[in-house]
């Protein structure tokens, strides 16, 4: 293949990556992606191009000849598609008729999508919005997803913003054997069967970073793919496991749950929105980020809007 025609515009941007930096970290790092993601790029990129693009020689990297040859080709290309993007008219909210990519956690879901859609009916009606789950995806591509949010301790490039903040607790069973005047000790922490959150391959969770510094390997009993299963699987059980609060006050009434004070600090849970570098300047992005904003005030301030309304 010697032209560019059968590459997409996300494989362009990646290919421009490479040309210019020699390197697949490098690449991943300048346009907000993964080192795994870039590493599958680039695998598509040498099919079509039928060249390996980088030859090593020793320590560094060199261009193939068809590479060096492709290189100022693919860089006007980016910087053109640059220029027409920018030329699009400005985003209007109420007659536009576009979809949203939205990738969350299920926790960040449970609280967020309700109150996300009933300001887009109000603001913009033809607006849509394709939730995807988070769990269990591994890294984050922000080339397919508009906006993804995640905890900000996770390893996401690209551009971010902070959205709201949460305090993990420590939920057993109401009658708990093992607490002691609401409390469990370093001791039940390590014996007693423990539900773990595992979201994705690497990712590892505030709580068990949290109890590994304070010397505690817990016995992992079950791993579920999110915050949402926990409860339900602590509830009748001997069982304990971390969530944020605010899914603790959401479902401890129901499930007969109690949350139990532990001799371990555990760090603030901070949900950010990210996005690919790429699209800083787009007009519905930043609308769609401020819109987060909004819905995320009203996650963080509810108990308060609550109270007041008492």
């Amino acid at each position: 293949m010697d032209d560019l025609r059968g590459i997409d515009l996300n494989l362009i941007v990646v290919l421009d990556a490479i040309l210019t930096e020699r390197n697949l970290t490098r690449a991943g790092e300048a346009i907000g992606l993964t080192q795994p993601a870039v590493s599958g790029a680039a695998a598509k990129l040498r099919k079509l191009l039928d060249d390996p693009i980088l030859i090593r020689t020793g320590r560094t990297s060199e261009l193939t000849p068809k590479a060096r040859a492709l290189q100022p080709v693919v860089h006007e290309a980016v910087t053109e598609i640059g220029r027409t993007l920018n030329l699009r008219p400005l985003f209007d909210p109420r007659t536009t008729a576009r979809q949203f990519r939205l990738t969350a956690s299920d926790y960040a879901l449970a609280f967020m999508a309700a109150p996300l859609l009933e300001v887009l009916e109000q603001e913009a009606p033809n607006v849509s919005v394709e939730f995807a789950p988070l769990n269990n995806l591994g890294p984050i591509d922000l080339l397919r997803e508009d906006v993804a949010i995640a905890s900000s301790a996770r390893d996401v490039p690209g551009k971010r913003q902070a959205l709201f903040s949460d305090t993990m607790v420590c939920v057993v069973r109401q009658g708990h054997p093992s607490l002691r005047d609401g409390a469990l000790s370093l001791d039940a922490l390590a014996t007693l069967p423990y539900v773990q959150v595992n979201f994705a391959d690497g990712v590892v969770m505030y709580a068990d970073d949290a109890l590994s510094a304070a010397g505690v390997t817990p016995r992992v009993a079950r791993s579920v793919p999110g915050f949402l299963p926990v409860p339900f699987a602590v509830a009748g059980t001997d069982m304990f496991g971390f969530v944020p609060a605010r899914l603790a006050e959401m479902y401890a009434p129901s499930l007969g749950l109690v949350t139990a004070a532990i001799p371990v600090q555990l760090p603030v849970l901070i949900e950010s929105a990210f996005w690919h570098p790429s699209r800083t300047s787009d007009p519905a992005l930043q609308w769609l980020l401020g819109i987060l904003r909004q819905v995320a005030e009203r996650v963080e301030f509810a108990a308060d809007a609550e109270a007041g309304a008492l």
